[in-house]
C-alpha cells in the first residue's frame, strides 16, 4: 500500500454507526501502515480505537488497538446436570453466594491465593517494573473476576443441560503492560501511538502481551475450577472439561492473508477461522451463543465478541431504575442487593444479540443457543 492510499474498510452492521464511531474509524484508517480494517456489528465507542474493530498492519503495532484488558475473553464448559437443579430459590441463592465467596471480584486475600500453572508462574516480563506487578498484583488478582461487564453465568442449552460461562481478562497486569509500552511508543498522530514489531521495543510489547493472554486464559480456567468446587458441593455436579470452548477478544497476532504476514489487532473481536469454535454472550438477561467460524478473510477471520453496548454507562444509569432492572432480569437469578451497582449492566444497555448475529451471518454459524439461569457479577 502506497503512502497516499488509505486502508480498505469492511463493516458488518447491526445498526448505523454514530458519527463519533465513524470519526474514530476514519482516523484509524489514515494511520501509518494500516493495511485493512474490519468493523464488527457490536462496534461501539472507546478510547482512541473503538471496541469491535479489527486492524491489520505489516510491521507497526498499535497497543491502543488491543486495549488494556489484554487477553480478555470467554470460557464455556458444560456440567453433568440439568439446569432444573437451579429452579429452587434456596438452592440458587446458595450457589450464587458460594460463587461470590470462591471467586472474588477484586482481589484475593494473600491467604487464599491460587497457584498459577508453570507456563504462567515461570515466565519473565520485559521490564523489572512489570515483573513487580506480575509478582504482586498479578498474584493477588489471579482467579478474580473484575467488574463492569465481566461475569460468571450458569446457562441452559436447548436440551436443558447446564453450562458455565466465564468472561474475564488480565486485570491490572494487562493495563500495566499497555501503559508501560505506550510510554515508549512513537506518536503517529494526535491520539495514536505505535511500536515497530521489527525493533526491540515492539518485540518487548509482543512478548508481554502474549504473556497477558496466557495469564487471562489460565485465570478463567482457575475461576471455572473454583466454581466447579461450588457446584460439586451444592449440586453434586461436575465440570465436563472435554466440552470446553475458550477464546479471547483483545489481542494482536501474526496471521497470513493474501499471502502476506499481517499483525492482526482485535479489540472486542474474536478470531473466527473456518471451523473454529467461539462464544458470543448476550447481556446478563438475554441469550448467549456458541458459534463456529466461517473463515471470512474480508473480516480478517473475525467475529463480534458479544452484543456490544447500545447505551453508555451514564445513559444506562439515567434510564434504568433498580425496579426496571428487576423486570428485565425476570427468570434469572442474580444478587438483587447489588441492583443499584448493576443498573448500567441492564439488558437494555446492550444491543440485540440476535441482530448482531444476523448482521454477521457470513462470519459465523450458530452451534448452540443458551439462556441465562444464574448470573454473578462483581462491582
Amino acid at each position: 500500500m502506497s503512502k497516499n492510499e488509505v486502508a480498505p474498510i469492511r463493516a458488518w452492521q447491526a445498526q448505523p454507526m454514530g458519527q463519533d464511531v465513524l470519526g474514530a474509524i476514519e482516523r484509524l484508517r489514515h494511520a501509518p501502515d494500516v493495511q485493512q480494517i474490519a468493523v464488527m456489528p457490536d462496534v461501539h465507542l472507546s478510547a482512541e480505537v473503538c471496541i469491535g474493530v479489527v486492524v491489520a498492519t505489516s510491521h507497526l503495532i498499535y497497543p491502543q488497538a488491543v486495549g488494556g484488558d489484554i487477553g480478555c475473553g470467554m470460557l464455556a464448559v458444560a456440567l453433568d446436570v440439568e439446569a432444573e437443579c437451579l429452579k429452587v430459590a434456596k438452592v440458587a441463592g446458595r450457589v450464587l453466594a458460594d460463587i461470590g465467596q470462591a471467586v472474588p471480584a477484586r482481589r484475593r486475600n494473600r491467604n487464599t491465593l491460587i497457584s498459577q500453572p508453570d507456563e504462567i508462574a515461570n515466565r519473565v516480563l520485559s521490564d523489572p517494573g512489570l515483573e513487580r506487578v506480575r509478582r504482586n498484583e498479578g498474584m493477588i488478582e489471579f482467579g478474580t473476576l473484575g467488574s463492569g461487564n465481566h461475569f460468571i453465568e450458569m446457562q441452559a442449552d436447548e436440551e436443558g443441560r447446564l453450562w458455565l460461562m466465564v468472561h474475564s481478562g488480565s486485570r491490572i497486569l494487562g493495563q500495566a503492560i499497555r501503559d508501560h509500552h505506550l510510554a515508549r511508543a512513537k506518536a503517529v498522530d494526535s491520539r495514536l501511538l505505535a511500536l515497530d514489531a521489527n525493533l526491540k521495543e515492539g518485540a518487548a510489547y509482543l512478548h508481554d502481551a502474549a504473556y497477558a493472554r496466557r495469564y487471562a486464559d489460565a485465570s478463567r480456567r482457575a475461576m471455572a475450577e473454583e466454581v466447579g468446587c461450588v457446584v460439586l458441593k451444592t449440586l453434586g455436579a461436575s465440570i465436563c472439561w472435554e466440552t470446553a470452548i475458550t477464546t479471547d477478544h483483545n489481542h494482536v497476532s501474526l496471521e497470513k492473508y493474501g499471502g502476506l504476514d499481517l499483525w492482526v489487532h482485535r479489540k472486542g473481536a474474536m478470531r473466527a477461522r473456518a471451523g473454529e469454535s467461539g462464544v458470543l454472550p448476550g447481556s446478563m438477561g438475554s441469550l448467549s451463543f456458541h458459534v463456529e467460524g466461517r473463515g471470512c478473510e474480508a473480516a480478517l477471520c473475525s467475529s463480534a465478541h458479544g452484543a456490544g453496548r447500545a447505551l453508555s454507562r451514564t445513559e444506562a444509569r439515567a434510564r434504568v431504575s433498580e425496579r426496571e432492572l428487576g423486570r428485565q432480569m425476570e427468570g434469572v437469578w442474580y444478587d438483587a442487593r447489588m441492583a443499584e451497582k448493576l443498573r448500567d449492566e441492564a439488558p437494555s444497555a446492550y444491543k440485540d444479540i440476535r441482530a448482531v448475529l444476523r448482521a454477521q451471518k457470513e462470519l459465523v454459524k450458530i452451534t448452540r443457543t443458551l439462556r441465562p439461569v444464574l448470573n454473578y457479577k462483581g462491582a
